[in-house]
């Protein structure tokens, strides 16, 4: 992809992704063909302005909600189980405002792309990195949670203003390796590492061995399989979690901070990094991640309308003889 020399970003790294030999990357002549014309219209979209681009979202934002009604169903019954206690109209206003804010968050996404370093400056603010950069003059990693509200993809900005190596885990994307290379690069363009879920528990404990001051960082909100055996209530509903986050901090002792985003205004946000648990050592493991699951709650039932409500996370039944964490 198209480099930014104007920016001060770092070098994006690489060597950690699966590779266009991995088996997600099957693709037909034809799919994979369209895949990367695909990507080349979403880098010239990049290229706009955001005043444009929040056009188009406005545009776009009758398409899905009024004529294609993209996952309404979904985003409809997932409220309502998080929301019982509202009225059906105050319902429908959250509904809403999340297709406006998911409209817009499609837009930012794809800017990520290529916004210089100094537009980003302006519309992210960040607070509690002084506590980060006290981490890294003690030599220490620590582990960020974060979650699907908001824009998550933005605050990879924050590892431009740090000096801890950035472990951002994802869950690669099946057959769409051009996508896929896409969001990594805007990822990773300021200063992260992507490593795929399959491998985060791995590259942590390596970098920790090696005494490397990094940070984990993950949406741990994401669904896992549904043979996982960590499900605890989230928001009203019996979910599944990955364990992953939990046995990390539990084996290392790194703290835990919950990353809670806010939304200023249009394409503004500001981001907080907040200690969650400082010695996960002194905890039951599960007590992690129950800790972060009504961090996440709470910040839900605040602004409800910036949660990525589209997203199947209740889908799975819990499994015979999987008890549910609590």
């Amino acid at each position: 992809m198209i480099s930014d020399n104007n920016t001060k970003s770092k070098q994006p790294h690489t060597q950690l992704h699966s590779g266009i030999d991995d088996k997600r990357y099957q693709e037909g002549f034809f799919k994979k063909s369209l895949n990367k014309l695909l990507v080349y219209f979403l880098y010239l979209i990049s290229l706009l302005p955001l005043s444009l681009l929040y056009i188009v979202s406005d545009l776009f934002y009758l398409f899905i909600r009024y004529i294609f009604r993209y996952r309404y169903k979904i985003v409809m019954e997932n409220i309502e189980h998080a929301f019982p206690d509202k009225p059906l109209l105050e319902k429908k206003k959250i509904v809403n405002k999340f297709y406006h804010h998911f409209t817009d968050l499609m837009m930012e996404t794809v800017k990520l792309h290529s916004i210089s370093y100094e537009e980003m400056g302006k519309r992210m603010q960040t607070e509690g990195l002084d506590l980060i950069h006290d981490y890294y003059r003690q030599g220490k990693s620590f582990i960020i949670l974060a979650m699907h509200h908001n824009n998550w993809e933005w605050c990879s900005h924050l590892l431009s203003r740090i000096e801890h190596k950035g472990l951002m885990i994802y869950n690669p994307i099946r057959g769409n390796e051009a996508l896929e290379r896409f969001l990594l690069y805007s990822r990773e363009r300021w200063g992260g590492i992507s490593v795929p879920v399959h491998q985060s528990a791995r590259i942590a404990f390596k970098f920790h061995q090696k005494k490397i001051p990094a940070l984990l960082w993950l949406g741990a909100d994401q669904t896992p399989p549904a043979a996982s055996q960590f499900w605890s209530v989230f928001m009203n509903r019996e979910a599944p979690f990955f364990s992953g986050p939990e046995k990390i901090a539990a084996k290392t002792n790194q703290a835990v901070f919950f990353q809670h985003m806010s939304k200023i205004k249009r394409g503004h946000y500001i981001t907080r990094f907040i200690p969650l648990i400082e010695n996960p050592s002194e905890l039951e493991p599960k007590d992690i991640l129950l800790t972060y699951i009504r961090k996440m709650e709470e910040v839900i039932r605040e602004e409800p309308e910036y949660y990525l409500w589209s997203h199947r996370r209740w889908k799975h039944r819990r499994p015979a003889g999987v008890g549910i964490t609590s």
